[in-house]
């Protein structure tokens, strides 16, 4: 039972975070690509205030996937980095907590454009 409900929750929040996303697309001039950097910099904002983290605590993955949490992990990458580093963790802590997200990115785009074939329109 407590997987289902973990479940119904992540499915809820980021079913929540996608709608915001698809009412913004249809109800305003935004492109999809300014939309998109809105949420990471929300995450971000929300982030390092700790305005997040109760929502990450309640729905895990449900907040942690959608862009909002990419931003929640940079400004808590950057947020543990000055603790540890000082000044110099405002440029390393974005790039240590993004790393394995970017990285999976790139290695699945890679992966996709060696088994498919673009065509030619």
């Amino acid at each position: 039972m407590t997987l289902f409900l973990a479940l119904g929750k992540a499915f809820l929040v980021g079913g929540l975070i996608c709608l915001v996303g698809q009412i913004l697309i249809d109800k305003t001039k935004l492109t999809p690509a300014r939309i998109l950097v809105l949420f990471v910099v929300l995450g971000v904002v929300l982030g390092a205030f700790h305005v997040y983290d109760p929502l990450i605590d309640w729905a895990e993955e449900g907040a942690t996937i959608p862009l909002t949490g990419f931003g929640w992990a940079l400004a808590k990458g950057t947020r543990e980095a000055i603790e540890e580093d000082g000044l110099a963790g405002v440029l390393e802590g974005p790039l240590f907590s993004g790393a394995i997200g970017i990285m999976t990115a790139i290695l699945s785009s890679l992966f996709v454009a060696f088994a498919t074939r673009s065509k030619e329109k």
